[in-house]
């Protein structure tokens, strides 16, 4: 109620600047009332002249018919435009105390109604600079087509593509970038990176590879390291696990922003309890995410948790995996599908009794009990 009050007085104001000019005289009456005013004053002035004896009656006469001529004209003129301006004055009034409130109200139910739905200024902002990554994108794919032998323009563009979720297309930027301007550690380690994101999380041969080689020219790259003990704790190399993120995380700056992603990762190698910082095996591929929207975050996470799952179908002698798996789908939320996972290791590691066990005892760390299982 207190919105429409505020409307119609909002409306009358608008309506009142508008009526205020037309309640105004013009400048045309003005001056055709004060053209009669000179003229009747002719006629007073003749009047006096001709009692006086100071002209005579016949000329007298001619000289009144023809200042009453002129002083008619000017009357009739005045009338015409009094007539013309009342109806014109009368249109603006109709305007503005039926029109004004009729467009105002319209344009109100059409742009304004508190029936839309909010539009907060952040989701605008970022909306907005998505569709400029867009476009910018776009150019620069534009250019690639005809310049496919740019290779900083594929330098340039792979890591927006990793922002973007788009990693099979960042994995082909890297690698055009390396075959054309020469590998570097680097380079070599945004590739694996990328390759590391296409399976889910999970650090393929070609990625192994790709960080080697990486190491190889840089013993002290950060990303190979950190991928490499994700590696070695894929494949079951516990020993080797531990000590390649003990070394990593000596020689870390304590502010590394990766930092608690390596402490999760060792802790659950060494069977401590994992920091709740690091959601099992995608905590540090979150936390590099960290720019990126919630939707593509989600999305990321979701498809590396996948490929965890699918890897441990595949190759279950894995306790390690299971663990981060369970630790995964518990910060996801996702209890029934932690259950599910337990049951389909058990059927997996019959007969695997020192296997199991150790996958009976990271599901029951993570609240996951064996009666809570399907």
């Amino acid at each position: 109620m207190l919105l429409w009050i505020a409307m119609a007085v909002l409306t009358a104001v608008a309506s009142l600047v508008v009526l205020a000019p037309l309640g105004r005289r013009g400048t045309s009456d003005a001056a055709a009332d004060s053209a009669g005013s000179i003229y009747r004053d002719q006629l007073a002035e003749l009047a006096r002249d001709r009692e006086a004896g100071l002209i005579a009656e016949s000329e007298a006469e001619a000289a009144r018919i023809e200042i009453a001529r002129r002083l008619l004209k000017v009357t009739d003129a005045g009338a015409d435009r009094l007539r013309d301006g009342a109806t014109l004055r009368r249109f603006a009034v109709l305007v503005a105390i039926i029109g004004l409130p009729l467009i105002a109200v319209g344009t109100y139910l059409a742009i304004g109604s508190p029936n839309l739905a909010d539009q907060p200024l952040a989701e605008r902002r970022q909306a907005s600079n998505d569709s400029e990554l867009d476009g910018l994108v776009a150019k620069v794919e534009a250019h690639l087509a005809a310049e496919p032998n740019d290779g900083k323009g594929w330098e340039v563009i792979g890591p927006v593509y990793m922002r973007m979720g788009r990693f099979d297309d960042a994995a082909r930027a890297f690698d055009n970038s390396r075959r054309l301007l020469g590998a570097t550690p680097d380079r070599d380690a945004l590739y694996g990176e990328a390759l590391v994101r296409i399976h889910g999380g999970l650090v393929t041969a070609d990625a192994e590879q790709a960080f080697a080689s990486a190491l190889k020219a840089d013993p002290s790259n950060v990303r190979a390291r950190f991928y490499i003990a994700i590696g070695l704790g894929q494949s079951g190399r516990k020993d080797e696990a531990v000590a390649a993120w003990k070394s990593l995380i000596d020689s870390a700056p304590a502010d590394a922003p990766w930092l608690d992603s390596a402490k999760a990762e060792l802790a659950g190698l060494e069977g401590g309890a994992p920091m709740a910082a690091a959601p099992g095996p995608t905590a540090n591929d979150v936390a590099a995410a960290a720019d990126q929207t919630p939707e593509q975050r989600q999305q990321m996470i979701e498809g590396m948790v996948s490929g965890l799952a699918a890897r441990l179908d595949a190759s279950p002698d894995d306790p390690q995996g299971w663990a981060r798996l369970f630790r995964a789908y518990i910060v996801l939320g996702r209890q029934a599908d932690a259950e599910a996972a337990l049951v389909r290791a058990r059927g997996l590691l019959a007969g695997k009794s020192d296997v199991l066990a150790a996958v009976e005892k990271a599901a029951a760390d993570n609240g996951i009990s064996a009666k809570a299982a399907p």
